[in-house]
């Protein structure tokens, strides 16, 4: 076990994984991604920065939501976040559905596939060396 600092507010704690929060910290952001969620339920066309002040957190943790595919964003918002492959607008995630297929094609290439062998043929009686007694 290793003894961190929290990034949050600064206190020592036992970091075992995941983000450097204190669990006072991780229940605290945790509280405050109910509030965005609920909040984006009730103004799905709310602007990001809008959504960041009413909420009292950042446009960056915001984008980190949705990246991570905790929040994810209508049809009907005006906001995107890039594809991180080749930047087209997404609503949520890092990958859009052309990357991610590619990527998945690639990655799927990689593996080596087993290959059948064929088992060994087994020599015949009649094949086989023969020695004479004398």
């Amino acid at each position: 076990m290793e003894v961190k600092n929290c990034k949050g507010c600064g206190r020592l704690f036992n970091y075992l994984q995941g983000p450097p929060l204190c669990p006072a910290c991780v229940a605290d952001l945790e509280k405050k991604f109910q509030e965005v969620k609920e909040y984006l339920r009730e103004n799905p066309k709310a602007q990001l920065n809008q959504i960041a002040e009413d909420n009292d957190v950042t446009v960056k943790q915001i984008k980190q939501w949705v990246r991570e595919e905790r929040l994810t964003f209508t049809s009907e918002s005006q906001i995107t976040v890039e594809c991180e492959n080749c930047g087209a607008p997404i609503l949520t995630g890092r990958f859009c559905d052309k990357c991610k297929t590619s990527l998945h094609n690639e990655l799927s290439g990689a593996i080596k596939k087993p290959v059948k062998r064929e088992p060994k043929k087994t020599t015949h009686e009649k094949d086989r060396m023969r020695f004479l007694d004398n």
